[in-house]
């Protein structure tokens, strides 16, 4: 569960009463391959198999599942076990104890070293419309319960033009996009007419994963930074930001943005 009771006191209207409230839960997750350990990160404790794959995935170590020899998962202790069927893939250099913290940037520099050979240029020639953009964004935000119940999970969303394929929420930002597109392999899902609707800030690292899922869009409630825009521009991909409402700022490739 994504999702914790706990008991509160709670202040308001001048007055104290004792009250539960629902808390985002945070839980620890080890990734060990050939028996060693590659990383450690905290996250939402659902769709672990996905988050692992996609986490493979961005990393270089896969392309698709046939490459995975085996994934376990021993839930009680927070390890994920993966054995590759081509071990020549694995740099031991890479292969050390590495933390990534639940906010964003510095504490995952290590994605970095793999970005040349995973980030995709996107050639998709699918056009979407303002308002399909709007409804995609309203039907996000409409589905994301537990968003509503904590207040502290990100929440990703595939979608087609027509609406929501899948929905992923988690306390990190980058580890929704890796369910995502853990589940994308592990469903074989074509991606190149696909939209990557979130409710984060668009930053150099989100951009890169939209790039490695392969989809040409991403449409965004909050801002971009300056470097995930020239990163945007570079492979081919729609950033749209500040989508609320009845607004919305496109920052590049317009091209694919159609009115009304």
């Amino acid at each position: 569960m994504n999702l914790k009771k706990v008991r509160i006191i709670r202040y308001h209207a001048e007055s104290f009463d004792e009250n539960y409230d629902d808390i985002a839960v945070e839980y620890p997750l080890t990734i060990k391959i050939e028996g060693e350990e590659f990383l450690t990160l905290v996250c939402s404790p659902e769709h672990l198999e996905e988050l692992a794959v996609g986490i493979l995935a961005s990393e270089g170590l896969i392309r698709n599942l046939d490459q995975i020899e085996s994934l376990s998962i021993d839930e009680s202790k927070g390890y994920i076990y993966v054995e590759l069927h081509n071990k020549k893939v694995i740099n031991k250099d890479m292969i050390s104890k590495r933390f990534i913290g639940s906010c964003c940037g510095k504490s995952r520099q290590f994605f970095f070293s793999n970005d040349v050979k995973t980030a995709k240029t996107i050639m998709t020639r699918t056009k979407i419309s303002v308002s399909q953009c709007l409804s995609l964004m309203g039907k996000m935000q409409e589905s994301s319960s537990e968003f509503h119940l904590t207040g502290g999970l990100h929440n990703a969303a595939l979608c087609s033009k027509e609406g929501l394929i899948i929905l992923r929420s988690d306390i990190g930002r980058h580890n929704a996009l890796d369910k995502i597109y853990g589940y994308c392999i592990q469903n074989k899902i074509r991606l190149t007419d696909k939209v990557i609707v979130f409710s984060g800030r668009i930053s150099s690292e989100i951009l890169l994963k939209v790039s490695k899922i392969g989809a040409g869009i991403i449409l965004s409630k909050s801002a971009p930074t300056s470097l995930a825009l020239e990163l945007a521009n570079d492979l081919g991909i729609t950033a749209i930001g500040f989508t609320r409402k009845d607004r919305l700022n496109i920052y590049t490739h317009p091209e694919r943005i159609i009115d009304f």
